[in-house]
């Protein structure tokens, strides 16, 4: 791999073996340097085990990983001061506040300036939005608080690349709704983003690119726009007259037309001129209720290629 290459990450034929049982398949991921990059799939897809071995906490079976143009794990220690993580959820000392729980994990790490030590806390604290809770302790954090207190503890020093585990799982709306809200904060910072979800809607909200995880291999990898390019767009119109706009349509060039009531839906070019043939239908007296191109989702596009849906809810 071409270690001068623009990406935060990249990865050739990574595996994972545990016993006979092949948790990470032999996949390449290549995640571009200032992307807020979305690594989705099912829970059990083999994410976490992925994020393990680009970390260094787990030992690679076979394939190599380059971070931040590092060899993983010959050359850790150069890359892991300018990666920050949050894996698998934080742990925190319940009966300690926020910020002396920072200062304990901060003077744990043996790359850390003890010097700037209270300074640096006191700027995460500020960056998460927790200055008014970091006397607080964490027993009393909401999981939002806890999620954030996380995200202070990974830019506790300044970070090239963010790799975050499911930073949402389990929060309730607001929680969730503050994380994402960070997220976007740093990503506008230009810090790249590696981000772990089994929720559609989530990487759809924050993501630029994407990878879609199933049973241990990458089926689907690319920009957002370019993953969204797949699969067939569909004309729907609502129509007083179907058996005239059938044969309209029929006579447009439009061959498969599914009748379903009032509704006609038939696969259409991406660039279709809707107002065209709403003109055409009106002006053949036909009344339209409703016309619109509809454009394949990322939900529909995933669930063809992994056989699984993909949680929505917002």
């Amino acid at each position: 791999m071409d270690s001068s290459s623009n990406l935060a990450i990249e990865t050739a034929g990574l595996v994972k073996q545990f016993g006979s049982q092949r948790a990470v398949a032999g996949i390449s991921l290549s995640v571009p340097r200032g992307s807020v990059f979305g690594f989705l799939g099912p829970n059990g897809s083999g994410k976490t085990t992925t994020i393990r071995m680009l970390l260094g906490l787990a030992d690679v079976t076979e394939g190599e990983i380059t971070l931040l143009g590092n060899s993983i794990p010959k050359d850790l220690d150069t890359a892991l001061p300018k990666v920050g993580a949050l894996v698998e959820g934080p742990a925190f000392y319940p009966y300690m506040s926020g910020r002396n729980n920072l200062f304990r994990m901060d003077a744990a790490d043996r790359n850390s300036d003890a010097k700037t030590r209270a300074s640096r806390v006191d700027a995460a604290l500020d960056r998460v939005g927790l200055t008014n809770a970091a006397s607080k302790k964490v027993h009393a954090y909401s999981l939002g608080m806890k999620q954030r207190l996380g995200l202070a503890n990974a830019l506790l020093k300044p970070r090239e690349l963010l790799v975050l585990d499911e930073p949402t799982n389990g929060l309730d709306p607001q929680g969730t709704r503050e994380v994402r809200n960070l997220i976007r904060s740093l990503a506008s910072e230009g810090i790249t983003i590696f981000l772990s979800s089994h929720l559609l809607s989530e990487i759809e909200q924050l993501c630029t690119h994407v990878a879609v995880m199933s049973a241990g291999s990458i089926v689907a990898q690319g920009s957002l726009a370019e993953l969204r390019s797949h699969g067939q767009s569909r004309l729907i119109a609502k129509v007083d007259d179907v058996d005239k706009s059938v044969e309209l349509l029929q006579a447009q060039g439009f061959a498969k037309i599914k009748i379903s009531g009032d509704q006609l839906t038939t696969p259409a070019d991406a660039e279709l001129d809707v107002a065209g043939i709403n003109q055409l239908l009106v002006k053949n007296k036909i009344g339209v209720s409703e016309i619109r191109l509809e454009h394949p989702s990322l939900e529909e596009y995933f669930v063809d290629l992994t056989g699984e849906g993909f949680e929505v809810v917002r």
